[in-house]
């Protein structure tokens, strides 16, 4: 029976260079996201670093039972989580009044129902092994976000779930928020759909950045991590200043 890392949403971003990160790390993949040809090219990539080769399953996490169906495609390969990161996600920017009704409830569906469940079904085996939990958050989880209202409070939704089960797993898993900021993926494109998204480029890290950081503290157990001194800068002060000041701001950014 192997033990693997299984990161969602690993076809591109953040979660690409996650599983770059854990390939270099010598572990055993089993990477997740809606696009097999994608995930194919990913797999390839790291088979040309000389790590052993990704299992992939193409699943859509939104679907309720796409849960279940990576359950059965690990048990039929014998595979048992060891860590699990959480990245796959999206955001749409603009008021909630003016986006698509299923394309929001979407966002809720995978940014915290899929997040849940999945941590929920592996943790038996991930707390077995002493292994670990990261969930991508964003710095969108330390203040509400006009114009991007559901991707923000999906955000807080990871942090504040993040940070509690760290509390009840302590010195039996390691549980691990990363909280990136503005990153250029293709998350930002997708969120552009119905929006213009504004980014404050003096934030902005790179991708490779985010997921060498993340992964590092992932490592030693870090409850939170923010990668860049601007965006913890960022995140410290916006539970401080005035929310009438922040609701401001954020609605700035994301319009």
């Amino acid at each position: 029976m192997s033990r693997v890392t299984v990161i969602t949403g690993a076809s591109g971003g953040i979660g690409e260079e996650l599983a770059y990160c854990a390939a270099k790390a010598e572990r055993k993949l089993v990477l997740v996201a809606r696009s097999s040809d994608k995930l194919k090219t990913v797999a390839e990539k790291i088979a040309a670093l000389g790590a052993p080769a990704p299992e992939i399953v193409a699943l859509d996490l939104a679907d309720p039972k796409s849960g279940e169906m990576l359950v059965s495609a690990l048990a039929q390969k014998n595979l048992k989580v060891f860590e699990l990161i959480n990245n796959a996600g999206y955001g749409l920017a603009g008021p909630v009044e003016q986006l698509d009704r299923a394309d929001q409830v979407g966002m809720v569906d995978l940014n915290m129902r899929a997040l849940t469940d999945l941590t929920l079904r592996f943790l038996p085996e991930i707390v077995a092994a002493n292994g670990g939990v990261m969930n991508v958050a964003s710095t969108a989880a330390f203040q509400p976000g006009p114009n991007m209202a559901i991707y923000y409070a999906s955000k807080a939704y990871v942090l504040s779930f993040s940070e509690a089960i760290w509390f009840e797993l302590r010195g039996r898993a390691r549980v691990t928020c990363l909280c990136p900021g503005p990153t250029p993926t293709g998350f930002s494109a997708r969120a552009k759909k119905d929006g213009k998204l504004r980014l404050m480029n003096l934030s902005m890290t790179s991708a490779a950045f985010v997921a060498s950081r993340g992964w590092e503290r992932f490592q030693r157990g870090q409850r939170v991590v923010v990668p860049g001194v601007m965006n913890e800068i960022a995140a410290t002060l916006a539970p401080l200043s005035p929310k009438a000041l922040v609701l401001w701001l954020a609605s700035r950014l994301s319009r």
